[in-house]
Protein backbone atom coordinates (compact mmCIF):
# COMPACT_ATOMS: atom_id res chain seq x y z
CA UNK A 1 0.00 0.00 0.00
CA UNK A 2 1.34 3.35 -0.98
CA UNK A 3 1.64 6.18 1.96
CA UNK A 4 -1.82 7.20 1.31
CA UNK A 5 -3.66 4.27 1.28
CA UNK A 6 -3.84 1.44 3.82
CA UNK A 7 -5.24 -1.62 4.30
CA UNK A 8 -6.63 -2.56 7.75
CA UNK A 9 -6.60 -6.38 7.98
CA UNK A 10 -9.30 -8.97 9.56
CA UNK A 11 -8.06 -12.47 9.32
CA UNK A 12 -10.95 -15.20 9.46
CA UNK A 13 -9.02 -18.64 9.04
CA UNK A 14 -10.60 -21.21 7.24
CA UNK A 15 -14.32 -19.52 7.79
CA UNK A 16 -16.25 -20.96 4.70
CA UNK A 17 -13.78 -23.13 3.01
CA UNK A 18 -15.20 -26.00 1.22
CA UNK A 19 -12.26 -27.73 0.65
CA UNK A 20 -9.25 -29.07 2.86
CA UNK A 21 -6.47 -27.83 0.58
CA UNK A 22 -3.71 -30.06 1.25
CA UNK A 23 -0.76 -26.83 1.65
CA UNK A 24 -3.02 -24.86 3.99
CA UNK A 25 -3.59 -24.10 7.37
CA UNK A 26 -4.51 -20.37 7.82
CA UNK A 27 -3.73 -20.22 11.67
CA UNK A 28 -0.42 -21.31 11.57
CA UNK A 29 0.38 -18.73 8.53
CA UNK A 30 -1.98 -15.77 10.26
CA UNK A 31 -1.18 -16.41 13.88
CA UNK A 32 -5.36 -15.73 14.44
CA UNK A 33 -6.71 -18.20 16.72
CA UNK A 34 -9.96 -16.30 17.68
CA UNK A 35 -13.33 -16.52 16.12
CA UNK A 36 -14.19 -13.55 14.01
CA UNK A 37 -17.44 -11.34 15.25
CA UNK A 38 -19.19 -8.09 14.14
CA UNK A 39 -17.50 -6.54 17.70
CA UNK A 40 -13.90 -7.53 16.46
CA UNK A 41 -14.38 -6.01 13.08
CA UNK A 42 -15.51 -2.51 15.16
CA UNK A 43 -12.84 -2.72 17.27
CA UNK A 44 -9.77 -3.83 14.51
CA UNK A 45 -11.34 -0.78 12.55
CA UNK A 46 -10.94 1.66 15.70
CA UNK A 47 -7.46 0.80 15.98
CA UNK A 48 -6.14 0.46 12.78
CA UNK A 49 -7.97 4.40 12.31
CA UNK A 50 -6.55 5.41 15.74
CA UNK A 51 -2.98 4.41 13.85
CA UNK A 52 -3.25 5.82 10.45
CA UNK A 53 -2.95 9.46 10.01
CA UNK A 54 -5.51 11.78 9.01
CA UNK A 55 -6.02 11.89 4.94
CA UNK A 56 -4.95 8.21 4.50
CA UNK A 57 -7.63 6.18 2.64
CA UNK A 58 -8.80 2.88 4.46
CA UNK A 59 -9.63 -0.22 3.31
CA UNK A 60 -11.18 -2.96 5.36
CA UNK A 61 -10.19 -6.43 4.55
CA UNK A 62 -10.91 -9.63 5.63
CA UNK A 63 -8.34 -11.96 4.71
CA UNK A 64 -7.92 -15.99 5.21
CA UNK A 65 -11.05 -18.03 4.67
CA UNK A 66 -13.50 -17.70 1.53
CA UNK A 67 -15.54 -15.04 2.96
CA UNK A 68 -18.48 -15.30 0.04
CA UNK A 69 -18.62 -19.32 1.09
CA UNK A 70 -19.90 -18.37 4.64
CA UNK A 71 -23.36 -18.69 5.41
CA UNK A 72 -25.30 -15.09 4.30
CA UNK A 73 -26.60 -14.32 7.28
CA UNK A 74 -22.76 -14.22 8.87
CA UNK A 75 -21.14 -12.16 5.93
CA UNK A 76 -23.97 -9.65 5.98
CA UNK A 77 -23.11 -8.97 9.88
CA UNK A 78 -19.60 -8.94 9.43
CA UNK A 79 -20.23 -5.95 6.69
CA UNK A 80 -22.69 -4.36 8.53
CA UNK A 81 -20.38 -3.72 11.36
CA UNK A 82 -18.33 -1.73 9.03
CA UNK A 83 -20.89 0.38 7.81
CA UNK A 84 -21.40 3.00 9.87
CA UNK A 85 -17.43 3.67 8.96
CA UNK A 86 -17.92 3.43 5.63
CA UNK A 87 -20.93 6.02 6.15
CA UNK A 88 -18.47 8.21 7.97
CA UNK A 89 -15.63 8.19 6.31
CA UNK A 90 -13.40 6.34 8.77
CA UNK A 91 -13.06 3.15 5.82
CA UNK A 92 -13.07 4.27 2.26
CA UNK A 93 -14.22 0.91 0.96
CA UNK A 94 -14.19 -2.77 1.73
CA UNK A 95 -11.24 -5.89 0.22
CA UNK A 96 -12.10 -9.65 0.93
CA UNK A 97 -10.89 -12.68 -0.19
CA UNK A 98 -12.69 -15.72 -1.59
CA UNK A 99 -13.23 -19.03 -3.98
CA UNK A 100 -13.42 -19.35 -7.51
CA UNK A 101 -16.96 -21.34 -6.95
CA UNK A 102 -18.39 -19.66 -4.60
CA UNK A 103 -19.09 -15.96 -6.65
CA UNK A 104 -22.21 -15.26 -8.88
CA UNK A 105 -24.41 -12.80 -9.36
CA UNK A 106 -26.63 -12.80 -6.07
CA UNK A 107 -23.09 -13.08 -4.04
CA UNK A 108 -21.74 -9.77 -6.10
CA UNK A 109 -25.08 -8.05 -5.68
CA UNK A 110 -24.79 -8.37 -1.88
CA UNK A 111 -20.90 -7.05 -2.30
CA UNK A 112 -22.24 -4.40 -3.98
CA UNK A 113 -24.98 -3.18 -1.70
CA UNK A 114 -22.16 -3.54 1.38
CA UNK A 115 -19.77 -1.31 -0.26
CA UNK A 116 -17.32 -4.06 -1.46
CA UNK A 117 -14.59 -2.67 -3.78
CA UNK A 118 -12.17 -5.64 -3.97
CA UNK A 119 -12.23 -8.80 -4.43
CA UNK A 120 -9.08 -11.35 -4.14
CA UNK A 121 -9.59 -15.15 -5.92
CA UNK A 122 -7.93 -17.67 -4.67
CA UNK A 123 -6.97 -19.37 -8.32
CA UNK A 124 -3.43 -20.85 -6.79
CA UNK A 125 -3.22 -22.98 -10.61
CA UNK A 126 -5.20 -23.10 -13.75
CA UNK A 127 -4.14 -26.25 -14.42
CA UNK A 128 -6.83 -28.88 -13.70
CA UNK A 129 -4.59 -31.63 -12.65
CA UNK A 130 -2.67 -29.57 -10.08
CA UNK A 131 -5.81 -27.96 -8.28
CA UNK A 132 -7.16 -32.21 -7.93
CA UNK A 133 -3.92 -32.92 -6.48
CA UNK A 134 -4.24 -29.68 -4.31
CA UNK A 135 -7.52 -30.51 -2.81
CA UNK A 136 -9.12 -27.19 -4.16
CA UNK A 137 -11.93 -28.45 -5.00
CA UNK A 138 -12.61 -26.26 -7.85
CA UNK A 139 -11.37 -25.63 -11.79
CA UNK A 140 -9.28 -23.54 -13.71
CA UNK A 141 -12.95 -23.11 -15.71
CA UNK A 142 -14.26 -21.89 -12.30
CA UNK A 143 -11.37 -19.19 -12.01
CA UNK A 144 -12.19 -17.75 -15.44
CA UNK A 145 -15.92 -17.66 -15.05
CA UNK A 146 -15.98 -15.96 -11.60
CA UNK A 147 -12.94 -13.56 -12.95
CA UNK A 148 -15.47 -12.33 -15.53
CA UNK A 149 -17.62 -11.89 -13.71
CA UNK A 150 -16.64 -10.35 -10.99
CA UNK A 151 -14.99 -7.54 -13.33
CA UNK A 152 -18.03 -7.55 -16.10
CA UNK A 153 -19.82 -6.02 -12.73
CA UNK A 154 -16.83 -3.04 -11.59
CA UNK A 155 -14.97 -5.04 -8.85
CA UNK A 156 -11.58 -4.76 -8.66
CA UNK A 157 -9.99 -8.43 -9.45
CA UNK A 158 -7.21 -9.70 -7.05
CA UNK A 159 -5.87 -13.08 -8.34
CA UNK A 160 -3.62 -15.46 -6.41
CA UNK A 161 -0.85 -17.99 -7.62
CA UNK A 162 1.06 -20.60 -5.87
CA UNK A 163 4.09 -22.34 -7.11
CA UNK A 164 5.41 -25.93 -6.14
CA UNK A 165 2.38 -26.90 -5.90
CA UNK A 166 1.93 -31.26 -6.25
CA UNK A 167 1.79 -32.06 -9.59
CA UNK A 168 3.62 -28.82 -10.06
CA UNK A 169 7.01 -28.68 -11.62
CA UNK A 170 7.08 -25.74 -13.14
CA UNK A 171 5.59 -25.37 -16.72
CA UNK A 172 2.42 -25.92 -15.00
CA UNK A 173 3.20 -22.22 -13.15
CA UNK A 174 4.06 -20.57 -16.07
CA UNK A 175 1.17 -21.62 -17.98
CA UNK A 176 -0.47 -20.52 -14.66
CA UNK A 177 0.43 -17.17 -15.08
CA UNK A 178 0.16 -16.81 -18.91
CA UNK A 179 -3.68 -17.70 -18.53
CA UNK A 180 -4.14 -15.44 -15.16
CA UNK A 181 -2.27 -12.65 -17.21
CA UNK A 182 -4.76 -12.62 -19.89
CA UNK A 183 -7.49 -12.27 -17.74
CA UNK A 184 -6.34 -8.54 -16.79
CA UNK A 185 -6.39 -9.17 -13.07
CA UNK A 186 -6.01 -5.46 -11.28
CA UNK A 187 -3.19 -6.81 -9.14
CA UNK A 188 -2.00 -10.61 -8.07
CA UNK A 189 -0.10 -12.41 -5.76
CA UNK A 190 2.70 -15.17 -6.18
CA UNK A 191 2.74 -17.67 -3.07
CA UNK A 192 5.34 -20.18 -3.80
CA UNK A 193 4.55 -23.32 -1.54
CA UNK A 194 5.34 -23.47 1.99
CA UNK A 195 5.36 -26.99 3.78
CA UNK A 196 3.45 -26.34 7.35
CA UNK A 197 3.35 -28.68 10.27
CA UNK A 198 -0.49 -29.62 10.84
CA UNK A 199 -1.12 -30.34 6.88
CA UNK A 200 -2.10 -32.99 4.45
CA UNK A 201 1.17 -31.51 2.41
CA UNK A 202 3.27 -32.22 5.75
CA UNK A 203 2.39 -35.64 5.71
CA UNK A 204 2.80 -36.34 2.01
CA UNK A 205 6.36 -34.73 2.05
CA UNK A 206 7.28 -36.89 5.73
CA UNK A 207 6.00 -39.96 4.08
CA UNK A 208 8.43 -39.08 0.95
CA UNK A 209 5.51 -38.49 -1.64
CA UNK A 210 5.90 -34.40 -2.31
CA UNK A 211 9.03 -33.15 -3.02
CA UNK A 212 9.97 -29.82 -1.13
CA UNK A 213 9.91 -26.82 -3.66
CA UNK A 214 12.98 -25.05 -2.39
CA UNK A 215 13.75 -21.47 -2.12
CA UNK A 216 16.03 -21.80 -5.06
CA UNK A 217 13.08 -23.54 -7.39
CA UNK A 218 10.89 -20.66 -6.30
CA UNK A 219 13.00 -18.15 -7.28
CA UNK A 220 13.56 -19.99 -10.46
CA UNK A 221 10.16 -20.02 -11.31
CA UNK A 222 9.41 -16.65 -9.73
CA UNK A 223 11.43 -15.24 -12.19
CA UNK A 224 10.21 -16.39 -15.22
CA UNK A 225 6.64 -15.79 -13.88
CA UNK A 226 7.17 -12.52 -12.24
CA UNK A 227 8.44 -10.90 -16.15
CA UNK A 228 4.87 -12.02 -17.32
CA UNK A 229 2.62 -9.56 -15.27
CA UNK A 230 5.56 -6.92 -15.74
CA UNK A 231 4.92 -7.04 -19.65
CA UNK A 232 0.97 -6.71 -18.97
CA UNK A 233 1.35 -3.83 -16.65
CA UNK A 234 -0.43 -6.09 -13.83
CA UNK A 235 1.39 -4.96 -10.48
CA UNK A 236 2.58 -7.85 -8.34
CA UNK A 237 1.46 -6.93 -5.12
CA UNK A 238 2.82 -9.42 -2.91
CA UNK A 239 5.32 -12.59 -3.53
CA UNK A 240 5.80 -14.78 -0.61
CA UNK A 241 4.12 -15.49 2.48
CA UNK A 242 3.95 -11.96 4.67
CA UNK A 243 6.43 -13.82 7.58
CA UNK A 244 5.65 -13.69 11.02
CA UNK A 245 6.62 -15.08 14.54
CA UNK A 246 5.20 -18.43 13.97
CA UNK A 247 6.58 -19.23 10.78
CA UNK A 248 9.74 -18.49 11.10
CA UNK A 249 9.77 -20.42 14.86
CA UNK A 250 9.13 -23.71 13.22
CA UNK A 251 5.77 -23.29 11.74
CA UNK A 252 6.85 -23.38 8.73
CA UNK A 253 9.30 -26.57 8.37
CA UNK A 254 10.22 -26.40 4.71
CA UNK A 255 9.54 -25.22 1.26
CA UNK A 256 9.88 -21.79 -0.09
CA UNK A 257 10.02 -19.73 3.10
CA UNK A 258 12.31 -16.44 2.64
CA UNK A 259 11.35 -13.13 4.53
CA UNK A 260 13.05 -11.80 1.60
CA UNK A 261 11.91 -14.12 -1.20
CA UNK A 262 10.37 -10.99 -3.81
CA UNK A 263 14.08 -9.27 -4.05
CA UNK A 264 15.33 -12.58 -4.71
CA UNK A 265 13.47 -13.20 -7.41
CA UNK A 266 13.73 -9.37 -8.89
CA UNK A 267 17.85 -10.10 -8.32
CA UNK A 268 17.34 -13.05 -10.62
CA UNK A 269 15.43 -11.45 -13.24
CA UNK A 270 18.43 -8.91 -13.32
CA UNK A 271 20.99 -11.84 -13.33
CA UNK A 272 19.39 -13.03 -16.46
CA UNK A 273 19.14 -10.23 -17.98
CA UNK A 274 22.87 -9.53 -17.55
CA UNK A 275 23.93 -12.85 -19.07
CA UNK A 276 21.89 -12.06 -22.54
CA UNK A 277 23.73 -8.94 -22.27
CA UNK A 278 27.18 -10.47 -21.12
CA UNK A 279 27.09 -13.09 -24.16
CA UNK A 280 29.74 -13.04 -25.87
CA UNK A 281 31.63 -10.99 -23.93
CA UNK A 282 35.39 -11.99 -24.86
CA UNK A 283 37.21 -13.46 -21.78
CA UNK A 284 39.31 -11.11 -19.23
CA UNK A 285 37.36 -8.41 -20.21
CA UNK A 286 37.22 -5.38 -17.50
CA UNK A 287 33.24 -4.97 -17.70
CA UNK A 288 30.87 -1.81 -16.18
CA UNK A 289 27.15 -3.27 -16.13
CA UNK A 290 24.62 -0.49 -15.23
CA UNK A 291 21.42 -0.09 -14.27
CA UNK A 292 18.79 2.07 -12.35
CA UNK A 293 19.59 3.83 -9.26
CA UNK A 294 16.95 1.77 -7.37
CA UNK A 295 18.12 -1.65 -8.84
CA UNK A 296 21.15 -1.57 -7.77
CA UNK A 297 21.39 -3.97 -4.75
CA UNK A 298 19.08 -6.17 -6.63
CA UNK A 299 21.72 -6.40 -9.42
CA UNK A 300 24.75 -6.81 -6.73
CA UNK A 301 22.51 -9.58 -5.59
CA UNK A 302 22.68 -10.60 -1.54
CA UNK A 303 26.51 -11.09 -0.47
CA UNK A 304 27.58 -9.87 -4.17
CA UNK A 305 26.45 -13.22 -5.60
CA UNK A 306 25.12 -12.05 -9.13
CA UNK A 307 28.98 -10.21 -9.17
CA UNK A 308 30.56 -13.28 -8.81
CA UNK A 309 28.37 -15.76 -10.56
CA UNK A 310 28.59 -13.43 -13.30
CA UNK A 311 32.57 -12.66 -13.01
CA UNK A 312 33.47 -16.72 -13.30
CA UNK A 313 30.43 -17.71 -15.79
CA UNK A 314 32.20 -15.22 -18.22
CA UNK A 315 35.59 -15.49 -17.19
CA UNK A 316 35.79 -11.55 -16.72
CA UNK A 317 38.62 -10.03 -15.43
CA UNK A 318 36.32 -7.83 -13.21
CA UNK A 319 32.87 -6.50 -12.87
CA UNK A 320 31.60 -3.26 -11.46
CA UNK A 321 27.57 -2.53 -10.89
CA UNK A 322 26.65 1.82 -11.61
CA UNK A 323 23.55 3.07 -11.09
CA UNK A 324 22.57 4.66 -14.50
CA UNK A 325 21.45 8.45 -13.79
CA UNK A 326 19.15 8.97 -16.77
CA UNK A 327 15.89 8.55 -15.83
CA UNK A 328 14.03 5.18 -17.40
CA UNK A 329 17.39 4.22 -18.69
CA UNK A 330 17.23 0.36 -18.99
CA UNK A 331 20.46 -2.47 -18.18
CA UNK A 332 23.88 -1.95 -20.26
CA UNK A 333 26.68 -2.94 -20.75
CA UNK A 334 30.15 -0.96 -20.69
CA UNK A 335 33.38 -1.69 -22.01
CA UNK A 336 35.96 -0.37 -19.24
CA UNK A 337 37.94 1.47 -22.53
CA UNK A 338 34.48 3.12 -23.25
CA UNK A 339 33.79 4.18 -19.89
CA UNK A 340 35.21 7.19 -19.19
CA UNK A 341 32.21 9.54 -19.39
CA UNK A 342 30.68 8.02 -16.75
Amino acid sequence: MSAKQTIIPIFVPHLGCRADCVFCNQRRITGVREAVTPARVACAVEQGAAQTPAGVRRQLAFYGGSFTAIPAGQQEALLAAVQPYLRDGTIASIRLSTRPDAIDAPVLDRLERYGVETIELGAQSMDDRVLTLSGRGHTAADVIRASELIKSRGFQLILQMMTGLPGDTGPESVLTARTIAALRPDGVRIYPTVILRDTPLYDLWRAGNYQEHTVEDAVEVCAKIVPIFDAAGIPVIRLGLNPTEDLSGGDAVAGAYHPALGELVRSRILLDKARNLLDGTPPGSDVILTVPKGKLSQMTGQHRRNVTLLTAEFSLHSLKIRGNLTDGAEMSVIPVAKAGKI
